[in-house]
């Protein structure tokens, strides 16, 4: 199926970037939101995202006016008769989403894309919401949409094969690089980052060491930026959200911080509030009173053990890998684009050895409980002698 003309449900900071893409890639695109001064803001701000490019050579300002030819904005689902796709980027509220997808399945053509960007949410209980049920799949971009490369294709339950084709086509169209995972709680890319961290805000419950130092120390080991102020840039309502949804899908491995509860709970939410980790602004600094509450009644603190966070990123993705959520070169490809390390998780257990690995999760899991309960697959592939680099066979040859 070709896809002629795309539509946007949502014209937030998301929804005018994943439109800007659209619109770059030469596709006509209608931006759709629930007043026109809501619709009027995401159309400038996708103009926005074009004078960047202007300001930096990158294109003409002639064609940053072909290219705003493309993007409309509307209020009324009618203006997306005629559309191949639309893709809905509104907050992450199921019944909202089912809603917006009901009306969309009135206007569509019946061959029409349902897609929704979510980043968390069950793809198979949104399409239970409609008829054409084999028309829904996921696609996920990430933030911000224009810069990231990264895009999951998750299908649900009841998504038809061709409409995966299409989404994946019409990925790459959009010069991304989409990769097909497995429907999960968190799906790949949040499913491994949230672990790690989470985990980073355990440490820091019972750690000598502050946020600053820690994420200079992450830093130092490749990350392209520290736990905490990924944490705050991502949004801790958001960390929170997904955190909670990974709990109630895989239960006590992965329990949320009281650190994160209780720093939502004073409405700190990261950049986005002006407080979180850090401060921004000129807003009362709560937060150290949260993490110095945490230690009360606690043993004097630990050292800060960097392998805490990046053992449980290895750990899920070959958790990820034992259900077949996504291929070993996805699922590293996937944390190189979508979160941007170095290095991916299963190239560094490799790089590291499967049985230390093993060791080390096994030394956790001891102290600190079952959120660092090893996946069986690490058990078997250890027992089979395949320990990566070093016997030139693990996740994968050497």
């Amino acid at each position: 199926m070709f896809i002629y003309k795309a539509g946007v449900v949502g014209a937030g900071a998301m929804g005018a970037g994943i439109a800007q893409v659209i619109a770059f890639s030469g596709l006509p695109v209608v931006i759709k939101d629930v007043n026109q001064e809501v619709v009027d803001k995401g159309i400038a701000t996708v103009r926005k995202i074009f004078q960047g490019r202007v300001d930096k050579g990158k294109m003409t300002s002639s064609e940053l006016d072909q290219k705003m030819k493309l993007v409309t904005g509307t209020t009324s689902y009618d203006d997306f008769k005629d559309c191949d796709i639309v893709i809905e980027a509104v907050f992450e509220n199921m019944d909202v989403k089912k809603r917006i997808f009901q009306e969309l399945e009135a206007v569509l053509p019946e061959c029409s894309i349902m897609a929704t960007n979510t980043s968390a949410l069950s793809i198979s209980e949104l399409a239970a919401s409609v008829k054409r049920s084999d028309k829904v799949v996921g696609i996920h971009f990430f933030n911000p949409a224009p810069v990231m490369k990264l895009i999951e294709v998750i299908p649900g339950l009841q998504t038809a094969p061709d409409t995966v084709d299409t989404a994946i086509e019409f990925a790459q169209g959009l010069r991304k690089m989409p990769v097909r995972v497995k429907e999960c709680a968190g799906f790949l890319v949040n499913r491994l980052l949230m672990p790690y961290l989470n985990e980073a805000v355990h440490s820091l419950e019972d750690s000598q060491m502050g946020v600053e130092m820690m994420d200079q120390t992450m830093r130092e080991l490749g990350m392209p930026m520290g736990p905490f102020a990924l944490a705050d840039l991502l949004g801790l309502d958001v960390c929170s959200e997904v955190a909670e949804i990974l709990y109630k899908s895989f239960g006590p491995r992965m329990e949320p911080s009281s650190i994160l509860r209780g720093l939502l709970s004073i409405g700190h939410k990261g950049v986005k509030s002006g407080n979180g980790f850090y401060q921004y602004g000129e807003l009362e600094n709560k937060s150290k009173a949260i993490i110095r509450m945490s230690w009360e009644g606690k043993l004097p603190g630990r050292s800060f053990i960097p392998a805490r966070l990046l053992y449980q990123m290895i750990n899920e993705a070959a958790y990820c890998l034992e259900e077949n959520v996504a291929s070993p070169g996805d699922i590293d490809l996937a944390m190189l684009a979508g979160a941007g390390m170095a290095k991916g998780p299963l190239h560094l257990a490799d790089e590291v050895g499967l049985d230390v690995v093993l060791e080390r999760l096994e030394e956790f899991s001891r102290e600190y409980g079952p959120r660092f309960w090893p996946a069986p697959l690490l058990r078997r592939m250890v027992a089979a002698n395949y320990l990566g680099q070093k016997t030139k066979k693990g996740f994968f040859t050497y």
